[in-house]
């Protein structure tokens, strides 16, 4: 399970780099939308992963400088990983999300719920994308196995 929890997470911090990278290219860093999404993309991750680690976690909507989301996307990468290598994916986590509800989970479901949030949201990104005249950016599992 490991092995392939692993691959999700290097499918997951490819596709959020090839965003930024689309973003940065194409001028979109100005997008209100693109850019409020894809920064909660990347706090969420850093959030979730603060909560299995016990460490202090950005706010999930908070918008940080462009410049700066390759290296928080690299900071969450490395983070995930680090959270698959050493810990017991079946042990259940207490947290309380960003509302105060208190909440408890396996590590397994937690890191999976980022994989699939970003998966979401980076959907969100490609609509926005589209509508704002561009090609999507190829963001599908298998387009990145291929």
């Amino acid at each position: 399970m490991k092995v392939k929890l692993l691959d999700l997470f290097e499918y997951t911090h490819h596709c959020n780099r090839e965003m930024i990278k689309f973003i940065s290219e194409n001028a979109l860093q100005n997008d209100e939308k693109i850019v409020r999404l894809l920064n909660h993309i990347l706090n969420a991750q850093q959030v979730w992963n603060s909560r299995i680690l016990g460490e202090k976690s950005f706010d999930v909507w908070q918008i940080n400088a462009f410049e700066d989301l390759e290296n928080i996307n690299r900071q969450n990468f490395l983070k995930s990983i680090e959270i698959i290598a050493n810990r017991d994916l079946d042990r259940k986590i207490r947290y309380q999300n960003s509302k105060g509800s208190k909440f408890e989970n396996s590590i397994f479901e937690v890191l999976f719920q980022i994989v699939n949030h970003s998966t979401y949201h980076r959907g969100q990104i490609n609509s926005l994308i589209k509508n704002a005249g561009f090609e999507a950016v190829l963001t599908d599992y298998i387009f990145y196995k291929r």
